[in-house]
């Protein structure tokens, strides 16, 4: 975390999946709508295409649960990582290759499961699915990043 000049401690969350249409934009948008003071949060990719819309039925779930997010994909830079407080992965397999990339992100970044205690460490990848698929990630996504909150406010 990061003392902003006369302010309170500021978190800086960046979560990352494999094209940033799916999972990591509907974390963004979930923790976001929670109105956390003094939290910044983005979303990347590690294969993602700059410029994407995030899929169809993630923004529809996300409707249906009253949250606006306007999201344009983005590939993870170093920058990004830089920037970042605290990165959340959906998968072991995020984790591993930002650690292989970018090794000043260890001690950072945890897949979102390990981080909160939620059992297990890889959130489902929604992509292909129907949208009771993608229900089903945005509300694994949700006890997740509530357990998030939850942990970050003990520190």
């Amino acid at each position: 975390m990061e003392k902003e000049e006369g302010a309170a401690l500021v978190v800086r969350v960046l979560f990352v999946c494999t094209g940033n249409t799916c999972r990591s934009p509907m974390a963004e948008a979930i923790l976001r709508s929670k109105q956390w003071p003094n939290v910044e949060v983005r979303s990347a990719g590690v294969y993602a295409m700059d410029g994407m819309q995030a899929s169809r039925h993630a923004q529809s779930v996300l409707s249906e649960n009253g949250i606006d997010h306007e999201h344009c994909s983005r590939m993870l830079t170093g920058q990004d990582v830089d920037w970042a407080t605290h990165i959340f992965t959906m998968t072991a397999t995020h984790r591993n290759t930002i650690l292989h990339n970018f090794p000043q992100a260890s001690g950072k970044t945890f897949t979102l499961k390990e981080f909160a205690g939620d059992g297990g460490l890889d959130v489902f990848d929604p992509y292909g699915g129907n949208k009771d698929v993608y229900r089903d990630t945005f509300h694994d996504l949700v006890a997740s990043i509530d357990k998030l909150i939850e942990k970050l406010k003990e520190k």
